[in-house]
């Protein structure tokens, strides 16, 4: 999870997301909200992600708000959740 978390919101390309759907729902707004443990176990699922599955989620009214903030300067929305695991990525790794 904390690897599956530090992909979504530390790797990037160009300053961008480096995982093409996140970067596709960042651009359009939305938050980074939960990683779903097995959340799809469809062997598709399996064979992507290790079974992992993420929310995005939307707040309408931080939608524009939420776009140009990673448009312009790159930063990703996060929850709570999702930057406790990146923390602990961080606080852990030897990259």
């Amino acid at each position: 999870l904390r690897l599956c978390a530090w992909y979504l919101y530390g790797e990037k390309h160009r300053g961008y997301a480096l995982n093409p759907v996140a970067n596709f729902h960042l651009q359009n707004g939305s938050v980074l909200w939960r990683i779903n443990w097995m959340g799809d176990t469809s062997p598709r699922g399996l064979g992507a992600s290790c079974g992992m599955m993420v929310n995005y989620r939307y707040f309408l009214e931080e939608t524009a708000s939420n776009s140009a903030l990673y448009l312009g300067s790159k930063q990703v929305r996060a929850s709570e959740q999702v930057l406790a695991l990146v923390s602990q990525f961080q606080q852990n790794s030897k990259l």
